[in-house]
């Protein structure tokens, strides 16, 4: 892989989508020490730092983990394929965004076990299971994949590893104790990376009272926005 301009870190979080489409390039041992050593100066409660990563590369196992991860994404995706609509209404234009993402996502899918690395985002558990355990482990992905964005590669985090989590735990000898918090994928993107699409500001935030927009939430200019989500 070619070497990478270097890019501001406003340009690396304005730029930062989710990337479902790899070339078949493998991610060097450097860049793959790199972008996990800035995942793990992510904060967490207490400054514990219990989240792990489990890089899936190459070898015997690695081929087992990824065959196993095909089976349940494609069930998985194919579940929200039938249930959120993707194939009525503009689903059924070829052209139109949904359609695209579609065809993105199968293709993704379809390609998980020729994925470069898949990463599994673990927290070992110090107390009962928490809906606030997330905040231990979830900034530490989130710098996974801005780490991945600077140095030119992409991913995507998923959950879909969920259908064979058991199996997943007996090859990988994860313990009872870890929780299996998220799977990333990466790998070096076939096209490019944003501007990312998103809901313009003056609908996502508020000042002093829930609902009020602030006269000061405003995107810069050239902004694009998506029409895609929830209404």
């Amino acid at each position: 892989m070619d070497a990478v301009k270097p890019i501001s870190a406003i340009e690396v979080l304005s730029s930062t989508r989710a990337i479902r489409r790899y070339t078949n390039d493998p991610i060097p041992t450097a860049d793959l020490n790199q972008i996990l050593w800035l995942a793990s100066r992510a904060p967490s409660g207490s400054n514990r730092q219990p989240f792990r990563f489990l890089a899936i590369t190459n070898g015997e196992v690695a081929d087992k983990v990824k065959s196993a991860l095909g089976e349940s994404f494609r069930q998985g995706w194919a579940a929200k394929l039938r249930n959120d609509g993707y194939q009525a209404g503009s689903g059924q234009d070829p052209t139109s965004p949904k359609s695209r993402q579609a065809a993105t996502m199968q293709y993704y899918v379809d390609h998980i076990e020729q994925v470069p690395v898949i990463v599994f985002a673990c927290l070992v558990r110090y107390r009962e299971a928490s809906p606030y355990e997330g905040a231990s482990i979830y900034p530490a992905c989130q710098n996974l994949l801005l780490a991945a964005r600077s140095l030119g590669y992409g991913g995507a985090l998923t959950m879909w590893h969920q259908g064979v989590e058991n199996q997943l735990r007996e090859l990988l000898a994860i313990p009872d104790n870890v929780a299996i918090s998220a799977c990333i994928t990466l790998g070096t993107p076939q096209g490019s990376h944003g501007p990312v699409r998103r809901r313009p500001i003056s609908e996502l935030v508020f000042e002093n009272q829930w609902g009020i927009n602030p006269s000061w939430a405003v995107d810069p200019d050239g902004t694009t926005f998506t029409s895609a989500g929830p209404k």
